[in-house]
């Protein structure tokens, strides 16, 4: 961005000038934060769902990332018990995941709906992190798959 130092009507103003210079230097000390989908239960116990897909939004954030959470959004205006809106949801969230740099797997259990995320995630290449309720890093290994 390229600040000048005279102001709208012309004037030379160093007060404004440096103020702004100063805003520019702090954002470009701030680090790169990248998206990363954040995947997890929804369905089923959707109010312990809902407060740990917040949760682990949260970590993502405390990892210097920015979380996507399609299952918090998407359910505020889509109908998840309606068969087409939970589709379309699903499909929302897929073009979402497109912009993301990882998939972040949270949880005990892959759900139907999670196991759709994570073959999408594998085909487009992105990398795939896994971790337990705690929000401690596990093997894909250590998560049981739900019921399909």
């Amino acid at each position: 961005m390229s600040i000048n130092k005279f102001n709208a009507e012309g004037y030379y103003d160093p007060t404004a000038y440096e103020a702004l210079t100063n805003i520019e230097h702090e954002a470009k000390k701030q680090p790169f934060r990248p998206l990363v989908f954040i995947c997890s239960p929804y369905a089923g116990d959707i109010e312990r769902n809902t407060t740990n897909a917040r949760r682990y939004s949260r970590f993502a954030v405390q990892e210097n990332y920015i979380p996507l959470a399609p299952h918090l959004l998407f359910p505020q205006f889509l109908d998840d018990t309606n068969r087409k809106e939970r589709d379309l949801g699903l499909f929302f969230g897929m073009v979402l995941m497109s912009k993301c740099t990882q998939v972040w797997v949270f949880g005990d259990v892959i759900t139907a709906g999670m196991a759709v995320e994570i073959e999408k995630a594998k085909r487009r290449k992105l990398v795939l992190r896994y971790f337990d309720t705690d929000c401690k890093e596990v093997s894909a290994d250590e998560l049981s798959k739900g019921a399909y």
